[in-house]
């Protein structure tokens, strides 16, 4: 009974980005700005698609999974930094950083499935045109984006569980903005070892098996293209550049900084790590709508048209 009481926490306190009063009205502020374009701006990714009849194609269907994902995402974290600042409160109860940190591990997943799921669809169009159809059937399309969720969800369950199991003492003050998995595994004064085990093993399969297919993906793309002729294979790489480039940048924003935070143990785990968590939480998914729109003519029509028969 004594030792339950002892290690028994209601809840944890979060110190935000910065320490400093000034700091933290700049910072609510940004953040409340990135927030609501990330919403608005995915949101209307989402309904652009889904109105335009030429676009209901899976390319399309993926990038409004993505967008959903990413609204998703954004609203695990960032709510909750902003209604801790208006109340002047810096505190987050048990319960809620257990579920952040599931729905967080869940949605942080589903970004990389998607996006390989994405890299494989341009393969298949790329290098397979004639049977892209018959490949990349509706019915095969939403059985990949369940099937990405039933593994994130699975995996999520697995490391919250393995969470809740843990001990934690008198210290629980998590230098981040929300309840990020590694700062809450620092503060467990019981042994880590099997959550550790698990973040570099299944964890860390579930991380690159989305992130190879992506390299093996785009490798074989480029691959088929260098082996055409030349004018012919010249024509087709720009396609490809045009068709991928937008899909490379989101690839390379989102993995780059999530390589340098997580495949690391959690004892080694730093302030300074905060601002690649920031890159991927909250600036990728608020980039993504531009990225994605300002690269593609199909977008660009579809949220024109969205735009003008929703002012008629």
């Amino acid at each position: 009974m004594g030792r339950d009481n002892q290690t028994r926490v209601t809840g944890f306190f979060l110190l935000g980005l910065s320490g400093q009063s000034e700091q933290e009205e700049v910072l609510f502020g940004l953040f409340l700005c990135m927030y609501l374009v990330t919403i608005i701006g995915n949101f209307l990714i989402v309904l652009a698609i889904g109105c335009d009849t030429h676009l209901h194609t899976p390319m399309y269907f993926f990038l409004a999974s993505l967008s959903c994902v990413d609204i998703c995402f954004s609203t695990v974290t960032i709510p909750k930094m902003l209604v801790n600042h208006i109340l002047g409160s810096k505190s987050i109860s048990y319960v809620e950083c257990m579920t952040q940190i599931y729905f967080f591990i869940t949605f942080i997943n589903m970004d990389g499935f998607l996006l390989s799921v994405m890299a494989y669809d341009r393969y298949t169009a790329i290098c397979c045109p004639l049977h892209y159809t018959m490949i990349m059937r509706p019915k095969l399309c939403v059985l990949l984006v369940a099937a990405s969720w039933v593994i994130t969800n699975l995996h999520a369950l697995l490391h919250t569980l393995l969470m809740v199991q843990l001990t934690f003492c008198s210290n629980n003050v998590v230098h981040h903005f929300f309840c990020d998995p590694y700062p809450i595994l620092k503060l467990s004064c019981s042994n880590t070892f099997i959550s550790d085990l698990m973040v570099f093993t299944v964890g860390g399969l579930i991380f690159m098996t989305p992130f190879t297919c992506i390299i093996v993906s785009y490798a074989y793309i480029f691959s088929n293209v260098l082996k055409l002729p030349s004018t012919h294979g010249i024509r087709k790489a720009l396609k490809a550049l045009s068709t991928c480039g937008s899909h490379l940048t989101v690839v390379s924003l989102f993995y780059g900084a999530i390589l340098g935070v997580y495949m690391r143990p959690s004892s080694s785990y730093s302030v300074q790590d905060v601002v690649a968590t920031v890159i991927f939480t909250a600036v990728t998914p608020l980039v993504n709508p531009f990225i994605y729109s300002l690269r593609n003519r199909d977008m660009k029509r579809a949220l024109r048209k969205l735009v003008s028969d929703s002012t008629v």
